[in-house]
């Protein structure tokens, strides 16, 4: 390869790792063209499957900085290039390694930090971001639907606490006028035996 052509290889595989939220090294020793395309095809939605020359792309990779490849670019290398969601990336990789074995998976990087083998074994077996985000969703509504109970329901007691005094009101309202009168002229009354008494006194006297 002339040195134009590896520098403009290199210049490509540097994009495409500071263009992806996550990588994955793996070597593909005794795969088909049909499985690779299989395998390209199963993470398409997510990803992309680059075989790649091991030389220019630790070049590459020091150029963007990452450093979860050292020292394993050795044999036939293929990385994949995530732009979508990681989670079903990985769960794409591993389905496939199961049916076809001679897919090793080495290490990987996400968001700058670098993932073992393992670790990308158990990125597989979480959620998809989706879900997750359906679920975090489902919560929300949910912890909205108490909340608008719990304010709901003191207006609503409020309201009918209320109602009832209105109501109250309302029955009591007229007794209490008619009985205003009633005292009133009871008063006189009062006042009349009052002065009866002090005359019929004033006549002892």
């Amino acid at each position: 390869m002339a040195k134009s052509d590896k520098n403009v290889a290199i210049a490509e595989l540097t994009d495409k790792f500071r263009d992806s939220s996550a990588a994955v090294l793996t070597e593909y020793r005794g795969l088909s063209v049909a499985q690779l395309t299989e395998l390209r095809n199963s993470i398409r939605e997510h990803a992309t499957y680059s075989v790649v020359k091991n030389t220019l792309t630790k070049r590459a990779a020091e150029a963007a900085g990452v450093t979860a490849f050292d020292g394993q670019l050795e044999g036939p290398s293929a990385i994949v290039f995530v732009t979508g969601d990681p989670v079903e990336t990985a769960k794409g990789l591993r389905d496939f390694a199961k049916d076809n074995p001679n897919l090793v998976i080495k290490s990987g990087v996400l968001d700058g930090n670098p993932l073992s083998a393992e670790e990308i074994t158990k990125l597989a077996s979480l959620e998809s971001r989706e879900t997750l985000l359906a679920k975090l969703a489902g919560a929300m509504n949910a912890s909205l639907s108490q909340a608008v109970y719990l304010f709901a329901a003191p207006l609503s007691q409020t309201a009918r606490v209320v109602d009832a005094l209105r109501v109250k009101v309302e029955a009591e309202g007229p007794a209490t006028t008619a009985e205003a009168p009633a005292a009133a002229e009871e008063a006189p009354a009062a006042d009349e035996a009052a002065t009866t008494d002090v005359a019929e006194g004033g006549d002892d006297s």
